[in-house]
């Protein structure tokens, strides 16, 4: 089952360098769900000013309790980057300008 995320992190005057300080830990623990292809697609929010403010996931799992378990230990949601979590179960069309089924 396929999931659209959106994380937003916190506004306080910390959630810049916080979201910094965890980034290297948020991507150590992504590798192998890329690899086995838990995590389609993602990237960061960014605001006018180019600063990233929370994240977008294109997120595949066989369950919402699967993706809840990813999202239980994820480092961003541990240390308090992502503060707002908004899932909609999704379904993609198109892929690396390819039209899937």
């Amino acid at each position: 089952m396929q999931f659209l995320v959106l994380a937003y992190d916190g506004t306080d005057k910390d959630a810049k360098a916080r979201r910094q300080a965890v980034r290297p830990a948020h991507f150590a623990g992504i590798g192998p769900m890329v690899e086995c292809g838990e995590l389609r697609a993602a990237g960061a929010i960014l605001d006018d000013a180019g600063d990233m403010i929370g994240s977008v996931i294109f997120a595949d799992f066989p369950t919402r309790d699967h993706l809840d378990a990813w999202l239980a230990r994820e480092p961003y949601v541990a240390e308090k980057v992502w503060q707002s979590i908004e899932v909609k179960p999704f379904r993609i069309a198109i892929l690396d300008g390819k039209i899937t089924p």
